[in-house]
């Protein structure tokens, strides 16, 4: 059902039966789930140990969900934290959160054959840090400090970047030269905070200088677009995505901040009886890690809870495919599916 549809049915319930005696309903928003970044990752991993068979080290968690990790680790993946954990010569998946040039330079000294998982469109953030910083500019990144796509951001030109997480951060900033200032953001953070961070950047420092594109991805905003969406007309929000995820956790912030409580849910044995009583509208969607099946898994629970009527709200139609890194691109794989 359109949004304006379910809208209407919200506001003049006598369409629909009196609001005391009509079902309990869940609307379930699209896009969610997978993005084209998370996809391309998966399938590295899945078509490296098809074409080179087991053990497949990865560096760092592949994308941030559990799930999929466990899955892949139970296909042949080791996960390490470090390079130093992957013997000498070994094959080496860095991530989609990307990594730091000092990284790419210790796998080269230990003779790792390196396939390169990072999303291109942090690679996109990358290429603009060191473009930036051979320009002469002060770059702020705005992001989170321990995230790990941030980490190898910084990492491209760390004399020259700043982090900044908040207004405040902005406020404290000490820069030498405010005519050549430039700004890049984490791809995943939430679209009205970094709005809020850029016009202060802008208020301070009116020459600063941006993207060509903002750096925060097409699934992150559409994602959140979503929620806004949908916040008028539910009581309560599930977010299916691991702890970790940052554009899961926006997610929830994006519908508390409209007023509406939200919850984050590895998985459906996470939901708690709080989180839908006296609730007649729940709305479900998922990060950009979270694979369709948890989603799908949790609808069986509301729906076991009393929750009989389903809507899929589609707020915009989402169709990038990215390519697979040169190496694999040409190998055709056995089919797998984490949906």
């Amino acid at each position: 059902m359109s949004m304006s549809g379910l809208l209407t049915e919200i506001e003049n319930p006598a369409s629909a039966g009196a609001v005391t005696s009509a079902p309990k309903k869940i609307i379930l928003l699209k896009p969610r789930g997978f993005c084209a970044g998370v996809v391309r990752a998966i399938d590295v991993v899945r078509i490296s140990l098809d074409l080179y068979g087991a053990p497949i080290y990865v560096r760092k968690e592949i994308v941030h969900n559990r799930h999929v990790v466990d899955e892949l680790r139970e296909a042949g993946a080791i996960f390490v934290e470090e390079l130093s954990e992957v013997p000498s010569g070994a094959r080496v998946i860095f991530s989609a959160h990307g990594v730091s040039p000092a990284v790419r330079k210790e796998a080269i000294e230990r003779s790792l054959r390196v396939i390169d998982a990072t999303c291109p469109l942090v690679t996109k953030v990358h290429l603009e840090a060191v473009k930036f910083a051979k320009q002469g500019y002060t770059i702020i990144l705005i992001g989170h400090r321990d995230h790990d796509e941030v980490i190898g951001t910084l990492g491209e030109a760390p004399e020259s970047t700043i982090l900044v997480s908040d207004v405040s951060d902005v406020d404290r900033l000490e820069i030498k030269n405010p005519e050549r200032i430039s700004y890049l953001t984490q791809t995943t953070l939430s679209l009205d905070e970094t709005k809020d961070i850029v016009s202060r950047l802008l208020e301070r420092f009116p020459k600063i200088t941006g993207p060509k594109t903002q750096d925060i991805c097409y699934a992150t905003e559409n994602r959140q677009l979503a929620v806004k969406a949908v916040a008028p007309l539910c009581q309560t929000l599930l977010v299916v995505g691991s702890q970790n995820s940052s554009n899961s956790r926006r997610l929830v912030e994006v519908c508390e901040k409209a007023g509406v409580p939200a919850y984050l849910l590895d998985d459906c044995s996470e939901i708690q009886p709080e989180m839908v009583d006296n609730v007649s509208v729940v709305a479900v969607t998922a990060g950009a890690s979270a694979p369709e099946h948890l989603v799908q898994e949790l609808i069986e629970n509301l729906r076991s809870r009393g929750f009989a009527d389903l809507e899929e709200a589609e707020i915009k139609d989402e169709d990038v495919r990215f390519t697979l890194p040169s190496d694999l691109e040409n190998f055709t794989p056995r089919l797998h599916v984490i949906a």
